[in-house]
């Protein structure tokens, strides 16, 4: 699929793709943070027939709401493609000593070289979290290495 970047000046930057039915998508990044998506008349290319604005937090959700299944799809297509690499997803126990703390502190990948890729939070994905993540009871944490350095973190966030 072919994105077409534009320069708005004074504005931002356009970012347009035409879907495979033939219609024209774009998101509008604002200088000042905020994201318009835009839905183009299927007869006039150059005309919008829906904006929705969207503030940063707007942003986000929608964005981990689309990247979420797309996450799961590359990670399901490395594991056939490299032997050995599995994905697992660990909810993190009342009882783990990592509740309510950054997941920096239980250096995962420092010990065992697995990589945690995501949280799952009630239903929110967070890509690639930072060590300041603090991590809470019920999070599902979705973790990718060896079978054996998976089991080493699920030993690691449920026991310390």
């Amino acid at each position: 699929m072919e994105v077409e970047q534009t320069a708005l000046p004074g504005i931002g930057l356009r970012h347009d793709f035409t879907t495979r039915k033939g219609q024209r998508v774009g998101v509008v990044s604002h200088r000042t943070g905020r994201r318009d998506l835009v839905i183009y008349d299927q007869d006039d290319p150059d005309a919008v027939c829906h904006v929705v604005k969207l503030n940063d937090e707007e942003a986000d959700a929608l964005a981990e709401l689309l990247g979420a299944p797309r996450i799961v799809q590359r990670l399901n297509q490395l594991h056939r493609e490299v032997e050995g690499l599995v994905s697992v997803q660990l909810p993190i126990p009342d009882s783990s000593p990592y509740a309510g703390r950054p997941m920096g502190d239980a250096r995962v990948r420092t010990r065992t070289s697995a990589s945690v890729v995501a949280i799952v939070r009630a239903g929110q994905v967070f890509a690639s979290p930072g060590p300041e993540f603090v991590l809470r009871a019920a999070d599902v944490v979705v973790v990718v290495g060896s079978e054996d350095s998976t089991a080493e973190v699920a030993g690691i966030l449920a026991d310390g």
